[in-house]
């Protein structure tokens, strides 16, 4: 089973869209909670993102896909991020406050917060899976960065994510921005990418957060080294934007998020194919 996809179309421009977290594909040898409710499973998911950015590849970008469920490998996160708690023969070493919190690069929990297992994975397993999934999307996304650099001097990586709604709510029950832009604040990208972004999403009449709560997570670290060429953007859109959670199923606004993306798509990638 692949873990990802890459499309393109006609000439490439220094765009690069990343989408890690949309696949809706879990291997059997995962083996979670039998108990567990594939609501719970699936929980994590970004998505119909990958719909969201196809215009992508049509306005000249390389569109990199994961195709795999996020609860079996986090292609966001660092590969050495590995959970103690989770899998065994790691001793007492610890990780990321994320992966404290049952979030490493393989979940112990599901985005609602559920354990993801009835058992512990060995080493051995959790190795294998990083090698399987994780680094062939990483070499796929590695391999467009490079060639868009050689081609124009310079890449630009927007990896795009979806949150759920009660991630932002303010005090009070009120919704939370629409869009969080994550530039790890202001070292993963040139200040303009940030404001021409931001100035797109705007313009849609959108409410748009910088950094908080997302600053941007492992690959837009990994990526965002502007002074080598290579410049990187994370971005979150708020699912109550798009979709009905409880559902699974795109909600009444689903319509004016597509148009509103794709016209947000089409004036990054204006000069790029």
């Amino acid at each position: 089973m692949a873990g990802f996809t890459v499309a393109r179309a006609g000439t490439q421009g220094r765009f690069v869209f990343a989408s890690p977290h949309s696949g809706a594909l879990y291997p059997v040898d995962m083996n979670a909670d039998p108990a567990l409710a594939e609501a719970s499973l699936r929980s994590a998911e970004d998505a119909l993102v990958d719909r969201l950015i196809a215009p992508g590849v049509e306005g000249g970008a390389a569109v990199v896909l994961g195709r795999l469920g996020r609860a079996y490998v986090d292609l966001n996160r660092d590969p050495a991020d590995l959970d103690p708690a989770l899998i065994e023969g790691l001793g007492d070493g610890t990780g990321s406050a994320r992966t404290a919190a049952g979030y490493g690069v393989i979940p112990r929990l599901s985005g609602d917060g559920r354990p993801l297992y009835a058992r512990r994975l060995t080493l051995d397993e959790a190795r294998e899976r990083i090698a399987r999934v994780h680094a062939p999307y990483h070499a796929a996304l590695a391999g467009e960065m490079q060639a868009a650099r050689a081609r124009h001097g310079e890449a630009v990586l927007v990896d795009w994510h979806s949150m759920p709604a009660r991630a932002t709510r303010a005090a009070g029950g009120a919704r939370g921005p629409d869009v969080v832009l994550g530039d790890r604040h202001g070292s993963s990208c040139g200040a303009g990418l940030t404001r021409r972004v931001r100035r797109a999403f705007e313009a849609l009449g959108w409410r748009v957060a910088l950094n908080q709560p997302y600053a941007g997570g492992w690959t837009t670290q990994a990526w965002g080294r502007p002074e080598e060429g290579f410049h990187a953007i994370q971005i979150e859109l708020n699912r109550a934007l798009y979709f009905d959670e409880a559902a699974r199923a795109p909600s009444a606004g689903w319509s004016r998020t597509q148009k509103g993306v794709a016209r947000v798509i089409a004036g990054l990638l204006a000069d790029e194919a």
